[in-house]
């Protein structure tokens, strides 16, 4: 399993391949509300299983904070901990680029998955214009960073 930054033309577009599959096909979101201006511009992050394009995240740089967005698994890996290993991805080039948090928007009915990775959720439920309802989560990208390294060393 390889999971990088999509750089090459063919990578970017394998990451809007899954990301039809996932929220137009199967969560039937309507196709102006998953394409905008961001995808030019962000950073899109291809994880590749067994040869063939697997899930997919990206990333939008606002100012100190790395908005994620997209996270999606292709039905075959999903729970095999291939998103899971997507967002440790995500997260470890944010904090790699300096920036101080993450943010991102969770589909109310995954937001245990994001919380298992450090994410707090904040204010109500909201609906993106996907008709799916969402939540605002936040990372301070430090204090984990700080707390991985505490466990690393064996300090408490």
């Amino acid at each position: 399993m390889k999971i990088a930054a999509a750089v090459r033309d063919a990578d970017r577009q394998a990451c809007f391949a899954i990301r039809r599959a996932v929220f137009i096909e199967e969560q039937q979101i309507p196709e102006a509300e998953e394409w905008d201006g961001h995808d030019a511009t962000c950073i899109h992050f291809l994880a590749v299983a067994d040869g063939a394009p697997a899930g997919t995240a990206r990333l939008i740089a606002t100012g100190d904070i790395a908005k994620i967005g997209r996270v999606a698994v292709i039905k075959a890996h999903r729970g095999t901990g291939l998103g899971r290993r997507i967002m440790q991805t995500v997260l470890d080039h944010a904090r790699h680029a300096g920036f101080g948090s993450a943010q991102l928007d969770a589909q109310v009915t995954v937001l245990g998955f994001y919380e298992s990775l450090g994410f707090c959720a904040h204010g109500p439920e909201f609906d993106d214009g996907s008709g799916i309802l969402h939540r605002r989560m936040t990372l301070d990208l430090a204090a984990v960073a700080d707390s991985r390294n505490r466990a690393v060393s064996g300090a408490g």
